[in-house]
C-alpha cells in the first residue's frame, strides 16, 4: 500500500479556538505526525496581521491565512475566499501534499477543495457541522433560519462532492446529511475517537464521594446551543433530598454572565460553580469528581466531552437530540432526557443521583465500557487507509460497519 508522505489538514477552527472541532483537528494532525507522516494545517490566523504567514508548532506546520472576527462571533475568526485564493494555492504548490483533508465545507475548506481538485490531489472531507447550528447565532426569524439552512445544506453538497470520501463522526449524522442534506453519496460514519486511557484513573484514585456532595459536571463552550440555562433551572428542580447537589460547569463562552444571572434567578447560586477554562491536563479531574456528567446541548455531532466523561467512569445524562442518545442507554449507563425540558432533565438526574453510590459506579463502568467502540487508535487507522487507499468507497463503508 501506498505510503502518504504528506498530509495536509485545512481547519475551519484550530487552537487556539476552544470547540469540538478545533481539538479534533488538532489531534488528527498530532496523530498522524506520530505516525510518522509529515503534516501540514491551514488554518485562519488567530489575529489581525499579514495575508500569509508559517510558524512549526510541536513538528505541525501551520499555514495561517488573514482573518476576520465576524459580527456573529466573538471568538471565532473567518476568512474571505477572495483574500485566500492565492495563497492557498501557493500552499498547495510548494507543500505537495498526497492528500488534502478538509473539516468543513466553508471559506478555507472550499478554497483548498477547488485548488486541491485542479492539480488532482485527493481530497477527504470530514463534516463537523449542521447547518442547524447557525440558527443561535443569526438575528433573523425562524422561517429565515430555515431558507438559510436549506441553502447551506445544497452549498455543502456541492463542496463536498469533490472529496474521494465523505466521513462524519456518527452514524446519525451521516443519516442527517442523506436525508436533509440530500447527499447522493454515502456518508461515512468515523467516530472523532477518544484517547481513553488519558480520563481512566491509573492509580485507581476515584474522586467521586470524597465528601457528603453529590455532583453533576458540564464541560464546554457557554453557547446558547449548550441549553446549560435549562440544566442550571434542572438543578433547581431537584427534590430536597438533593439539596446538597452540586453543579460544575467547565468552560468559558458569551453567555456566562447570563447563565450567572439564570443561576440567582433560580435560587442556586450557591450550588452552581462556573470553573472557566479548564485546560486538558486537568479536565480528568472534572470528569472523576462528577457522579453524573450532563450534555443538554441539542446540536452534538458527537460530542467529545460525553465520550471523555464516559471514559472516566461518569453515569450520563444527555438530551436525545441529534448525535447524543447512541452515547446513553436508559437505566444502563445513564439517561436520556426530553430536549428543553427542565422537569424532565431534573427527573433523570435524580434518577441517577439518588441511587447508592454502588449502582452509580456500575452506570459509569457501563459507560466505560461503550466507550471502547470509540478508541482513537480505530480512528486514526481509518484516516490513514482513506489518505492512501485507492479501494472502493463501499469497502470502507462495510469495514467500518464491521466495528
Amino acid at each position: 500500500m501506498k505510503q502518504a508522505e504528506t498530509i495536509l489538514i485545512g481547519a475551519e477552527t484550530y487552537p487556539p479556538d476552544i470547540n469540538g472541532a478545533a481539538q479534533f483537528g488538532h489531534r488528527l494532525a498530532t496523530s498522524m505526525l506520530k505516525r510518522g507522516h509529515a503534516v501540514h494545517v491551514v488554518a485562519a490566523s488567530p489575529m489581525p496581521g499579514p495575508s500569509y504567514t508559517t510558524v512549526v508548532e510541536g513538528g505541525i506546520v501551520e499555514h495561517r491565512l488573514r482573518s476576520h472576527l465576524p459580527p456573529t462571533h466573538e471568538n471565532i475568526r473567518i476568512c474571505t475566499p477572495w483574500e485566500i485564493w492565492r495563497e492557498v494555492g501557493q500552499i498547495l504548490d510548494e507543500v505537495k501534499p498526497d492528500v488534502v483533508h478538509i473539516q468543513c465545507h466553508y471559506i478555507i475548506g472550499r478554497v483548498l477543495a477547488l485548488q486541491a481538485q485542479r492539480r488532482n490531489i485527493r481530497v477527504i472531507a470530514t463534516n463537523h457541522f449542521m447547518p442547524e447550528n447557525l440558527s443561535p447565532f443569526l438575528p433573523f426569524p425562524q422561517p429565515v433560519n430555515d431558507a438559510i439552512a436549506w441553502a447551506t445544506w445544497r452549498d455543502m453538497r456541492r463542496v463536498f462532492s469533490r472529496a474521494s470520501v465523505v466521513t462524519t463522526p456518527t452514524q446519525i449524522g451521516a443519516d442527517a446529511m442523506e436525508t436533509r442534506g440530500k447527499f447522493t453519496t454515502p456518508v461515512m460514519p468515523v467516530s472523532n475517537g477518544i484517547e481513553i486511557s488519558d480520563y481512566e484513573a491509573a492509580d485507581g484514585k476515584n474522586l467521586r464521594g470524597s465528601d457528603d456532595k453529590l455532583r453533576i459536571a458540564f464541560v464546554g463552550r457557554l453557547a446558547r446551543e449548550k441549553n446549560v440555562d435549562v440544566l442550571i433551572e434542572a438543578l433547581s428542580l431537584l427534590p430536597e433530598s438533593l439539596n446538597h447537589v452540586l453543579l460544575n460547569i467547565a468552560g468559558g463562552g458569551e453567555l456566562r454572565e447570563e447563565l450567572e444571572a439564570k443561576a440567582r434567578e433560580c435560587g442556586v447560586a450557591d450550588r452552581v460553580f462556573f470553573q472557566g477554562f479548564v485546560p486538558d491536563e486537568k479536565l480528568p479531574d472534572v470528569y472523576r469528581s462528577a457522579d453524573v456528567f450532563c450534555q443538554p446541548g441539542t446540536a452534538e455531532l458527537q460530542s467529545l466531552v460525553t465520550l471523555e466523561a464516559m471514559s472516566a467512569g461518569a453515569p450520563v445524562v444527555l438530551a436525545n437530540a441529534m448525535a447524543l442518545p447512541h452515547l446513553a442507554k436508559d437505566g444502563v449507563n445513564g439517561y436520556l432526557f426530553e430536549p428543553n425540558n427542565a422537569k424532565d432533565l431534573a427527573e433523570k438526574l435524580e434518577a441517577v443521583l439518588s441511587l447508592p453510590a454502588a449502582k452509580r459506579e456500575a452506570m459509569g463502568q457501563a459507560s466505560r465500557e461503550m466507550v471502547s467502540y470509540h478508541s482513537a487508535d480505530k480512528t486514526w487507522e481509518i484516516f490513514e487507509e482513506l489518505y492512501v487507499s485507492d479501494a472502493p468507497y463501499e469497502h470502507f463503508l462495510s469495514e467500518h460497519a464491521k466495528g
